[in-house]
């Protein structure tokens, strides 16, 4: 299921690319940058590989001092499993989401010709397409059971036979990746400030829905939330950058920029 929406996402930037026939945020720009894109750690500087060893050591923190606690306190009382918070935040993350705000930005674009709302379709398209394919590499290599299975938070099989069955994919966490790129792509784009802080609320709900679910530990929601955040800043940023004939190899920025043009 996740697989073919991947698919569809990838079949609507080719089908908005062909159907608005404009130079800019179409398929050919979508085939260079994920070159780009896949090339980037062949150009990470010391910052970079820096940034990457802190999400790792941040996992492992929390997987060490937190996961089973969290775990323990949030089963105490699951009365709120189904309710309005949890379960928008549990939507945010699903990856028809990303589609559907394709899609909504994509037939704003075409019907009032708009230039912004194409951008931040396309945005929405490409770096929930990286952030899911990465995300699922992540998961078949590392293989870390789910917390619902009652084994524990240190039980792994990495590239084992377990590793195509969903409860042994809870590393990185899939919801959180997809709702830190819809939050920080939105983010991103908007101008006010409070707007801004204000887009990444869905996706603290996000974090917070599925580890009360019991589908993730804590450190799956934090290397997920990271991952995605990362890949949308990265796509964010390089478009910004070709607008002003700026470059740069890094895919792990320092900061995010306040206003947008």
């Amino acid at each position: 299921m996740r697989n073919r929406i991947l698919v569809s996402l990838f079949g609507l930037i080719i089908f908005e690319s062909f159907l608005l026939g404009q130079n800019k945020y179409d398929f050919p720009q979508f085939r260079n940058e994920t070159v780009d894109f896949i090339k980037q750690p062949a150009h990470w500087d010391g910052s970079d590989w820096l940034k990457i060893g802190a999400m790792g050591a941040g996992t492992f923190l929390l997987l060490e001092t937190t996961d089973q606690p969290v775990r323990d306190l949030v089963l105490q009382d699951r009365s709120y499993y189904k309710s309005a918070p949890i379960e928008f935040g549990r939507i945010w993350g699903e990856l028809y989401t990303p589609v559907i705000l394709f899609g909504g930005f994509a037939i704003h674009s075409l019907i009032r010709n708009d230039m912004k709302s194409r951008k931040i379709a396309y945005e929405v398209g490409q770096a929930s397409l990286y952030a899911g394919g990465l995300t699922f590499l992540l998961k078949m290599a590392i293989g870390r059971s789910r917390p619902s299975l009652n084994e524990g938070p240190k039980t792994f099989h990495p590239f084992g036979v377990l590793f195509f069955k969903r409860d042994y994919q809870s590393l990185p966490g899939g919801h959180n990746a997809a709702a830190f790129v819809l939050s920080t792509v939105l983010s991103r784009n908007a101008k006010p400030v409070w707007l801004k802080g204000a887009a990444y609320l869905p996706a603290a709900l996000t974090f917070v829905s599925r580890v009360y679910q019991d589908q993730h530990w804590t450190s799956d929601d934090f290397f997920g939330a990271a991952l995605g955040y990362f890949v949308a800043t990265w796509v964010v940023d390089h478009h910004e950058e070709e607008e002003n004939g700026i470059h740069t190899a890094s895919v792990m920025p320092l900061s995010i920029s306040i206003s947008l043009d």
